[in-house]
């Protein structure tokens, strides 16, 4: 609880909406992102990292000891409690590879999967922790709200990742806005920069769209694993706002309005 409550604030106060018996479980998927998403702020070269991330795929299969590690004990023990697919965890460690090097993203397809394999991922294990039955029934959902909380993500993250000599926007739409990654990390910002910003900030808006439509007849069940998805629109608003630069600054929202926007979700849905 300690480790998403620092460092996933939004999926932390996400957890407070479940039932209660649901919430260890919930935290352990939440701090097991948590640990995997800051390997990269933790190393200096790749191969570090990614022996840290094979750890977590041998741990969670029984083949390194978990003991000692409270998070990869309580992940363990929701796996086995929950029948949660260890593939999904697999897929989830080997999309954060990718963090770990400074290769440029190949195109929006590419940007999509890798959204698919982690936030997407973890909202539908978080579903079939809350309700199993219905959340086989809401992947297509889990997708895009997955992709529209992820994007939405990494262009809050955009100074972090430009510092670094990262660059998650995808080479088509670089090109498409006159851009290159190489130029892109280079100057941050520029006006061909700005153009591929606002079309990333256009991708969000549509898949968050998407969710927003099929999310009506979401079973209450479920909600909770959706209620970060759902800062997305507020996030994606204040980056289109003129007096946010996306290349300097961080936007966020107010702890009260976090609170307010989920809890109406919480309680009312979407409608």
């Amino acid at each position: 609880m300690r480790i998403v409550r620092e460092g996933d604030r939004d999926r932390y106060l996400s957890v407070l909406f479940a039932p209660e018996a649901k919430r260890p479980a919930l935290f352990a998927l939440y701090a097991f992102n948590v640990e995997i998403a800051r390997v990269r702020d933790l190393i200096h070269e790749p191969m570090p990292g990614e022996i840290r991330l094979q750890w977590w795929r041998d741990a969670i299969v029984g083949e390194a000891p978990a003991a000692g590690n409270p998070v990869a004990e309580a992940l363990i023990r929701a796996i086995h409690e929950y029948e949660l697919p260890p593939a999904a965890f697999d897929n989830m460690i080997e999309a954060r590879l990718f963090d770990l090097y400074d290769d440029p993203m190949p195109s929006r397809i590419d940007l999509e999967g890798y959204c698919g394999e982690t936030a997407s991922a973890l909202i539908q294990l978080a579903g079939l922790v809350l309700d199993g039955d219905a959340a086989l029934a809401t992947a297509g959902l889990a997708g895009h709200a997955g992709c529209a909380q992820a994007i939405a993500g990494l262009i809050r993250s955009l100074p972090i990742h430009l510092a670094r000599g990262q660059c998650y926007v995808p080479h088509d739409i670089l090109s498409a806005a006159g851009t290159s990654p190489e130029e892109f990390v280079a100057e941050k910002g520029g006006e061909a920069g700005k153009r591929a910003v606002a079309a990333m900030v256009a991708l969000a808006r549509e898949h968050l769209a998407q969710f927003e439509a099929g999310a009506r007849a979401l079973p209450h069940s479920l909600r909770p694993a959706y209620l970060p998805a759902t800062l997305a629109s507020a996030y994606l608003a204040l980056l289109s706002t003129a007096s946010v630069d996306p290349f300097k600054q961080i936007p966020d929202i107010s702890p009260l309005r976090r609170v307010m926007v989920m809890t109406r979700r919480a309680f009312f849905g979407w409608r």
